[in-house]
């Protein structure tokens, strides 16, 4: 679906339907970053990717989205091991969208995401 969520980042299990979304990530050394923790661009492109999903879902026919912004709140560093984003659209105008997401590690918030989407056509 994402070459470089799935491939590069390695985002997994993204399901969408009817403006909510779903992904998985396995965070491992290669997602940290000099402290120790996952690298807070790695925990962006989850949050993005899970967002950009569930507004895939609520579109139709050829259109497309694109982020126009992107607002991030890292609540605590995450770890090595499973994290899980869950992710929904919010308010929807004619052409844009508002998006929020969570991460959570072990049952913790570890980020809140708010994502402004165009739809494109």
């Amino acid at each position: 679906m994402n070459p470089f969520a799935d491939d590069t980042v390695g985002v997994q299990d993204v399901t969408a339907s009817d403006g909510h979304a779903q992904a998985h990530l396995l965070a491992t050394d290669r997602h940290l970053n000099s402290a120790g923790t996952v690298h807070g661009g790695v925990l962006a492109t989850l949050v993005d990717t899970a967002m950009g999903a569930a507004v895939r879902s609520t579109i139709h026919g050829d259109d497309g989205a694109a982020t126009t912004q992107l607002t991030v709140a890292y609540l605590r560093p995450g770890r090595p091991g499973e994290l899980t984003v869950a992710a929904h659209v919010g308010k929807q105008g004619e052409h844009i969208l508002v998006c929020q997401a969570q991460v959570e590690q072990d049952g913790e918030a570890l980020v809140e995401a708010l994502a402004t989407f165009a739809v494109t056509n």
